[in-house]
């Protein structure tokens, strides 16, 4: 109850209870401890001595079997001595009234930012106290200063500078909280979370039961369109979640853990907790998981020793054989495709031969007609083509037969007269053919 803020020492004292959220008693008795340490610094022991302190005005009286045992001047140096004891009683007080507060938390979710990156130790700022996530509960990701997250409170621990408030990431209460939060049939106790087995970071699987009708635990837990799910694996760091359906009997819960292989069979040694699984050939590598962790899972959920195996054989085994017929493959595609290229290649020779011998043909045809224009141009080469020197003759032989037209005219006119004059003008004629030779002496 707070008290009254009649003076400036009520009110101070209400401002520190209000502010760090202590109960006024708690302070006043930190302030008497504090009177006793300095009066044992100053004088003697405080052996039966009581402390009397008024709470509205802060008076302070020491007595011993009833009698005054106030020095002079003592609440001054009380003051200035006790300063630091009184602080240190506050921190204290505070620090075992958030304790108190988060050992009613533990095994909750809270939020919370990193602060601190420590080496491998990150400090966690919770609102009113410091949370110390070691490294093995830390899950696979990323962390960063100022990143908020939301945190499992494991406990609280004895540490290097007093209790301390343990958090974690990678605990399975976490993702337990989580639908919690996300799912209200989990909250209300409709849907039952009957185990969890998880990989932080990487990987969970979680079996969910519920014995009312008419709700589907696993469909539940999904969400329409996978909504629920999806948000729990969002503030998980993309951790896959795998859901199933809780069964009472071993093999059913063996087989449906080491989903999502089909057409598994399953032999259960109830005594010894060993679980012998053989699973197709195609189906093998699914059940097993990236480096074993989907078998691995199925046996933490599951609490059984899980032999697997394939119907060929071992896993190796089954991937030698898997190799052999990939090979084989490979082979046969190969010779498929070298039979294609040679056929190919013989009808590319068959085309280009036939090409050949039509271009054969052609050349000979060309040939032929090249042969038969060369010995039509050998016949005209044989017949003598006239020299450059015979064009100006052709002038004369122009000249030649206007005379000649001439003198058949004049002869036809005289041929009436005499036949001298005819017998001279075949002579004139005869003269007149042989002019061109007497041109070209003249010229």
């Amino acid at each position: 109850m707070a008290i009254q803020a009649r003076t400036e020492f009520a009110s101070a004292l209400n401002q520190v209870c209000s502010e760090r959220g202590l109960e006024p008693a708690v302070v006043i008795d930190s302030i008497k401890q504090a009177i006793l340490a300095a009066y044992r610094k100053d004088y003697s022991e405080p052996e039966g001595i009581e402390v009397h302190l008024n709470e509205e005005t802060g008076e302070v009286l020491l007595s011993k079997n009833k009698k005054n045992m106030t020095p002079p001047g003592f609440g001054r140096i009380a003051a200035q001595t006790a300063k630091q004891v009184i602080l240190q009683r506050i921190r204290e007080a505070e620090k075992n009234a958030i304790l108190d507060e988060y050992s009613s938390k533990i095994e909750t979710i809270v939020s919370g930012m990193i602060q601190r990156i420590s080496g491998p130790v990150i400090t966690v700022n919770l609102g009113k106290a410091e949370g110390i996530m070691p490294p093995q509960e830390q899950a696979q990701e990323k962390y960063f200063v100022n990143q908020r997250l939301k945190f499992f409170v494991v406990g609280i621990k004895e540490g290097t500078r007093g209790e301390e408030i343990i958090v974690s990431r990678s605990a399975n209460g976490l993702l337990e909280g989580l639908f919690k939060q996300e799912v209200p049939e989990v909250n209300s106790g409709t849907v039952d979370i009957k185990k969890t087995a998880r990989e932080a970071g990487s990987r969970s699987k979680m079996a969910v039961f519920s014995d009312q009708m008419g709700v589907d635990p696993v469909g539940s837990c999904v969400g329409q369109k996978g909504v629920r799910v999806q948000a729990v694996i969002n503030e998980l760091g993309d951790e896959k979640i795998d859901v199933i359906a809780y069964q009472e009997e071993p093999v059913e819960f063996i087989r449906a853990a080491l989903s999502p292989a089909k057409d598994l069979q399953v032999k259960v040694n109830e005594k010894e907790k060993t679980a012998e699984v053989t699973a197709p050939d195609d189906q093998l590598s699914l059940a097993i998981g990236k480096e074993g962790q989907n078998v691995r899972l199925a046996a933490k959920l599951t609490g059984y020793k899980i032999d697997i195996r394939g119907k060929s054989g071992t896993p190796k085994e089954v991937e030698a054989k898997e190799k052999a017929t990939k090979a084989l493959g490979v082979e046969e595609k190969v010779l498929k495709l070298q039979k294609v290229s040679d056929g190919s290649q013989v009808s590319q020779e068959k085309g280009t031969a036939e090409k050949k011998e039509g271009k054969g043909q052609e050349m000979a045809q060309t040939s032929k007609l090249t042969q038969s224009s060369k010995s039509k141009t050998k016949d005209n080469q044989s017949v003598p083509k006239p020299p450059a020197d015979d064009e100006e003759p052709l002038i004369a032989d122009k000249e030649e037969k206007k005379e000649e037209k001439e003198a058949q005219r004049v002869a036809e006119e005289i041929k009436t007269e005499t036949p001298d004059l005819e017998q001279q003008g075949k002579e004139k004629n005869i003269r007149s053919a042989d002019s061109p030779s007497t041109s070209d002496d003249s010229k």
